[in-house]
């Protein structure tokens, strides 16, 4: 192998246009927040909006923008609505299974319920939510296990009964750190639309700072919790930022806030039962909400969009326009265009999706299980490094123990997720040969874990891989889109609007990863149409 020793008159040169590059970025941040108060909105007319893609931030989009008076059109390609968050059923030789395919952990449920207050109605006329008690449970490679309950006296003396007194006090002193952080980060920073890094300096800005906010999760968790068991159950939340938490910041905690703390729930029929009421409730009020309808081409020129065209040829023309789809998706494909940031991203950690429709039942399963092995920091190495876990920490997740509607009498529904790395960390990783050989790995991992005979009792079964997912629309086969890293993070993050009247929203851009976000990011991708609402407050902090 040769080597070529670097130039230092290019190197110099590159540096010298990359500090003037910078220096031009932060002169135009300036220059934008010269002026108080300025959110950078849409120009021109927005009597009719056409939102491609029905996933859960499309439709919090159409609702905001329908509730704001705007004519809006949904198109969404699959055949039922929700995304990620869709329904999958199997037939068995018995009956139908139902699966949610996507997210399973439903937190912060008044965000839900901001969707249906902007067109006046109540999330309890249309969805019934029903808290998941323990959250979560726990079990370690040493055969204990550690239910999480959201109460925090119920959750404190659970942590004194496995780990100790001490560390039961330390427990509270870290719900008190991120219940802090959640009220520094929540308004300012996640609920907002932000143009520049100038628009986060305030009072919420210094109080972050001061909680420790931009130092790293890991070790900030550890002046709270002692006990490696409390550690994993407070910190694997990471991952949901594509971080792991020895590198992720510390103002990710809030996400232990958001699930720990507030609470889980799930949705009777479901989580798709929660998109399928939004598009119920959109079209009970006049909106256009297409399925099977796949947009192929956004017709703009000088960066501003006027029309989509669809599949079958028909042109939908618009005034405004919001894209769900992944954004390095939505740009190359439908915008033909590729946006030089959405290059460079370095993107969360995939998975191995098995869900299973099984006659095997595990008494006492809670809904929720994460099963931990030995391993930890390893595991994080592995995942960002291209290898499979080899010691390998999942998530189990068991429907029916809710919602029995959702196996045939006498059966279960399984979720199975095991992280992998993505397509972009691993790209020599055949997914096709390996599926099959991983398989077997998950059976013996579930068999070893506290669940005999796993594979005997499937009936139905259905498995994504990264593949899958890149083939579906996900940008390196990563459904958990772009990491939070800090250079992808918050201002620095993808920004939601492009040209004069096309606004990104989901889980590419901002604020980020999850439910709760991508419920936000609804919301503000229709504020950058509409504009802020006057005295506009969510119920996630009244």
């Amino acid at each position: 192998m040769t080597t070529t020793a670097p130039q230092p008159g290019r190197t110099r040169a590159a540096g010298a246009a990359g500090s003037a590059r910078t220096a031009r970025r932060w002169a135009r941040w300036a220059a934008q927040a010269a002026v108080p108060g300025r959110v950078r909105t849409t120009s021109g007319p927005s009597d009719h909006v056409v939102v491609v893609g029905a996933g859960l931030a499309g439709l919090s989009a159409a609702m905001h923008l329908a509730g704001a008076g705007r004519r809006v059109t949904v198109l969404e390609r699959e055949a039922v609505v929700g995304g990620r968050a869709g329904r999958l059923e199997l037939q068995g030789p018995t009956g139908t299974y139902r699966f949610d395919p996507g997210p399973t952990v439903l937190t912060m449920p008044d965000l839900i319920a901001d969707c249906f207050d902007a067109l006046g109605e109540e999330m309890s006329d249309r969805i019934t939510l029903d808290p998941v008690s323990p959250l979560y449970r726990a079990q370690y490679a040493d055969g204990t296990s550690l239910d999480v309950h959201a109460d925090a006296g119920e959750m404190a003396a659970e942590v004194e009964r496995v780990c100790g007194p001490a560390e039961a006090r330390g427990y509270l002193r870290y719900v008190d750190y991120v219940s802090k952080l959640y009220r520094a980060e929540m308004k300012s920073f996640i609920d907002t639309n932000i143009d520049t890094p100038l628009d986060l300096v305030g009072p919420d800005l210094a109080r972050l700072a001061a909680l420790g906010g931009f130092g790293r999760m890991a070790p900030r968790v550890e002046r709270y919790l002692k006990d490696p068991r409390t550690q994993r159950a407070f910190s694997f939340q990471a991952l949901y930022a594509g971080m792991s938490p020895y590198d992720a910041l510390a103002l990710y905690a809030v996400i232990a806030y958001m699930d720990s703390v507030a609470g889980v729930f799930f949705p009777r029929g479901g989580v798709a039962a929660v998109p399928e009421a939004m598009a119920a409730a959109l079209r009970d009020h006049g909106v256009d909400v297409r399925t099977s309808t796949e947009v192929t081409t956004v017709e703009h020129s000088g960066g501003r969009a006027s029309a989509v065209v669809t599949a079958d040829g028909e042109r939908i023309a618009c005034d405004a326009l919001v894209l769900n789809p992944d954004l390095p998706v939505a740009f190359r494909e439908l915008l033909g265009t590729e946006r030089r940031s959405s290059r460079r991203m370095t993107y969360s950690p995939s998975c191995y999706l098995l869900l299973a429709g099984s006659t095997k039942a595990y008494p006492g399963t809670a809904h929720h299980t994460i099963s931990f092995g030995h391993a930890w920091e390893e595991v994080f190495a592995e995942l960002t490094s291209g290898r499979l876990m080899s010691d390998p920490s999942v998530l189990i997740s068991t429907p029916s123990v809710s919602d029995p509607t959702a196996a045939p009498e006498g059966r279960h529904t399984y979720y199975v997720l095991f992280p992998t790395p993505n397509l972009q960390s691993a790209p020599d990783l055949d997914w096709e040969r390996t599926a099959p050989h991983y398989r077997e790995h998950v059976m013996r991992t579930l068999e070893a874990r506290g669940f005999p005979g796993f594979a005997d009792g499937i009936e139905v079964e259905d498995v994504t891989t990264p593949l899958d997912w890149q083939r579906r629309g996900m940008e390196a086969g990563a459904p958990f889109a772009a990491s939070h890293a800090f250079s992808q993070t918050g201002p620095f993050r993808p920004g939601n609007i492009w040209g004069e009247n096309v606004v990104l929203t989901g889980s590419g851009t901002q604020p980020g990863v999850g439910v709760p976000m991508v419920l936000v990011s609804g919301r503000l991708a229709a504020e950058r149409i509409t504009g802020k609402v006057p005295g506009y407050r969510s119920r996630a902090y009244r």
